[in-house]
């Protein structure tokens, strides 16, 4: 790199002020020893002349980044995309960086991205994981490093460590326990994975208002796979070969929901008309249009703002124990305005 192209460094900016490197230093920072007219001096000139902080020396020499990690499964989604942004909203307002990484449901790509962001010596990770994680041995590292970690709504099997969640099994019940109160009696299941909490848990919910209720159970309404759009076409495509249509669904997440919509249409059904579907979690534009969809909605601005709270106190607390927070869901009927809140 020749001398025109070479980086800005602190010792420009204070050559050309013909202040010290340590007043610059501070006036980037902010800091009080120094006055606002020669911090806005420093700043301008710093923005005039494309001066870059050296992020990695600085971590060096604070052994802090300022820098959180976060991994979770998919972006294009409107549960991950709410609470990215409330992460990073959050984040912001405490003078903390997000560093985003996606795993795309796969297991090995989580690691990857969890090795890189510890590479990068970030303060803390806020992982989500996949739904084929089930090797826990990553995660174990990371705390043995005495890296702070927070689990955000999926959970795996990892006692000790910190989580912030909804209550999925509650929220599940509703769902169906409203379904058998207004009179639904065929009531079918298409859920992800059990080997996710969010899965397992939502199904248990809808085993308890199946069972509080007394309503028969229907093996072959009840589909296990994974939480996307495919899984819900799928998983109605294969109710339906079974030639005994159930007239009420609990979808365990909203793009299932969208693919048992996507399969019925094929087969010239009509939601709500024909079967009525209720999903955990909701898409961007409930706000604006009617919804065909009952949901239970998640208070996605409220799990990253906790998520990353809590991260910063076990920052600057390596010592305080883990804690699991448990946020409370709400059922919304359809295109009504009733809302039920449910206790969690």
């Amino acid at each position: 790199m020749n001398k025109r192209n070479r980086p800005i460094k602190l010792e420009d900016l204070a050559k050309k002020l013909k202040v010290s490197k340590v007043t610059i230093s501070k006036a980037l920072r902010d800091h009080p020893d120094i006055s606002a007219a020669t911090t806005i001096k420093v700043k301008e000139l710093a923005e005039k002349l494309g001066y870059m902080p050296n992020i990695m020396a600085k971590n060096l020499s604070s052994r802090k980044s300022n820098t959180i990690g976060v991994v979770i499964p998919k972006i294009a989604h409107f549960f991950f995309a709410s609470v990215i942004e409330s992460i990073y909203n959050t984040a912001i307002e405490n003078n903390y960086e997000i560093v985003l990484t996606v795993s795309q449901e796969k297991s090995e790509r989580e690691r990857k991205h969890i090795l890189s962001l510890l590479s990068m010596r970030v303060d803390g990770l806020l992982v989500s994981v996949t739904q084929e994680t089930k090797d826990i041995s990553i995660f174990e590292r990371v705390s043995n490093h005495g890296v702070p970690l927070i689990f955000i709504d999926r959970v795996p099997d990892m006692p000790g460590v910190s989580s912030v969640t909804v209550n999925d099994l509650e929220g599940a019940f509703s769902a169906v326990d409203y379904a058998v109160k207004k009179g639904y009696t065929r009531i079918a299941h298409i859920g992800g994975y059990k080997n996710i909490n969010i899965g397992r848990a939502r199904y248990e919910g809808f085993l308890k208002a199946m069972r509080a209720n007394r309503i028969p159970i229907n093996q072959n309404w009840i589909i296990e796979g994974g939480f996307g759009e495919e899984d819900g076409y799928n998983g109605f495509k294969k109710i339906y070969e079974k030639k005994n249509i159930p007239n009420y669904i609990f979808a365990a997440t909203y793009p299932i929901a969208l693919g048992i919509y996507a399969a019925a249409n094929e087969y010239g059904l009509s939601i709500p008309e024909d079967i009525e579907v209720t999903c955990f979690g909701r898409n961007t534009f409930n706000r604006f249009i009617p919804t065909i969809f009952n949901f239970v909605d998640q208070p996605t601005t409220e799990l990253g703002s906790e998520a990353v709270n809590l991260m910063i106190q076990q920052i600057n607390n390596p010592d305080a124990p883990p804690q699991n927070i448990i946020l409370n869901t709400e059922l919304i009927i359809g295109n009504s305005n009733s809302r039920k809140e449910v206790a969690g």
